[in-house]
């Protein structure tokens, strides 16, 4: 019996993905803004791709949390409300807090020293009222943990979910729902025990930044 060709199928996966990065991309810099409409011949004419991929790339998108669809009502870019802000937070802080605790003690001196400037800069933003910046450049802040984490499973699930939550972030009254005052000394911590290779003392300070209860 011939053995059926399994080209089409990876053809049509590539084509998926590569639909998939391009309005990821386009969401998460702000080409595509909150709650416009995702047409699927505009798409079809911009990526220069079939109907099918398309379909199969927003609905990976819709699960990540970035795109919102109603079967014969519409497909669009979600819309980050109030309501959501604080449950994404607090979710990136449980990722992000066991991310960091295997990552601190594999980094390099290099690593080090890159991280914790990458805070003093987080810090300097929020000193300086940058809070809607600093939501908008989320992922790719929580991504510099992820490269030195060395766990694959952990890293695969923040790849498929830190955009959405990330992106949940992006309200404009983020400022008065989480406060900076609450948020720097963490941060601080956060700073001095990546400095000094404490992966415990940095995984409590994530947790704080991200505003979970204190362990009793």
């Amino acid at each position: 019996m011939p053995v059926p060709s399994t080209q089409p199928a990876a053809e049509r996966k590539l084509l998926r993905d590569t639909v998939q990065d391009a309005v990821r991309t386009a969401i998460m810099d702000g080409t595509l803004e909150p709650g416009e409409r995702l047409n699927d011949d505009d798409l079809i004419a911009w990526l220069g791709v079939s109907r099918t991929p398309i379909r199969e790339a927003l609905a990976e998108l819709a699960r990540a949390g970035l795109v919102e669809m109603a079967p014969n009502r519409y497909t669009r870019v979600a819309a980050p409300t109030e309501g959501e802000l604080l449950d994404a937070y607090q979710t990136l802080g449980v990722i992000y807090g066991g991310v960091v605790r295997l990552a601190v003690p594999r980094f390099t001196a290099a690593q080090r020293t890159r991280t914790a400037a990458m805070l003093a800069d987080v810090v300097a933003k929020l000193d300086a009222g940058e809070q809607t910046q600093l939501a908008h450049d989320g992922a790719d802040v929580y991504a510099t943990w992820v490269e030195a984490c060395g766990n694959a499973s952990l890293v695969q699930l923040c790849r498929s979910t830190t955009d959405g939550l990330a992106f949940r972030l992006r309200v404009p009254r983020i400022a008065d729902l989480i406060r900076p005052e609450v948020v720097r000394p963490a941060l601080e911590d956060l700073r001095t025990a990546v400095l000094a290779g404490d992966a415990v003392a940095a995984e409590l300070a994530m947790e704080a930044v991200h505003l979970l209860p204190t362990r009793g």
